[in-house]
């Protein structure tokens, strides 16, 4: 069915999409989701989530720093919040229609499509969007990025230069160099 201006609701015009992560740190596979779903939706909300079974690098100001400097240019169509609870109550209490997620691999697939279905189960007026990452990224994530970046090495050109700095910053004390053995990639 193609939906034609006239045809469509008067609130359709302003489709309000929430883009949900850790981002611990936000990857160039990350951004490439958000430049893409701007493409796609006028105002997006990019929310930290709050993952008490994880223990983030950065704080969640230091997170919403590295995204608001990369989408400089698209500022005024972002948002940011961190919640606590259920994705869609937070999806309904700021009008959002969409879930934007990103897939990688089928891992991914497989997570994302419980996630999905569960959502749609729980408030079905809100839909989620996949996009496959960039090849280029298809094998990022922000897990390996900090694995890498521990053990010293180069992470440029998967993350943003400020990350690049922040993570080399971060991990710079006490680390040594990057000769002797290690684990991890």
């Amino acid at each position: 069915m193609i939906v034609t201006p006239s045809d469509s609701q008067p609130d359709s015009k302003h489709v309000v999409a929430v883009y949900p992560g850790t981002f611990d740190p936000i990857t160039n596979g990350h951004l490439d989701i958000l430049e893409r779903a701007l493409a796609m939706f006028d105002r997006i909300i990019v929310t930290i989530a709050l993952n008490v079974r994880k223990q983030p690098l950065f704080t969640v100001d230091e997170r919403i720093g590295f995204i608001r400097d990369a989408i400089a240019p698209h500022a005024a169509r972002v948002e940011f919040a961190s919640f606590d609870g259920l994705l869609v109550d937070f999806c309904q209490r700021r009008n959002a229609r969409v879930i934007v997620r990103g897939l990688r691999a089928m891992a991914d697939f497989e997570y994302e499509f419980q996630f999905a279905h569960m959502n749609r189960r729980l408030a079905p007026g809100i839909d989620t969007v996949f996009f496959m990452t960039d090849e280029r990224n298809h094998y990022v994530s922000s897990s390996l990025v900090k694995e890498v970046s521990s053990l010293g090495g180069d992470v440029t050109g998967l993350v943003p230069p400020p990350v690049v700095r922040a993570l080399a910053a971060k991990f710079a004390v006490g680390s040594g160099s990057r000769s002797g053995p290690k684990s991890g990639p």
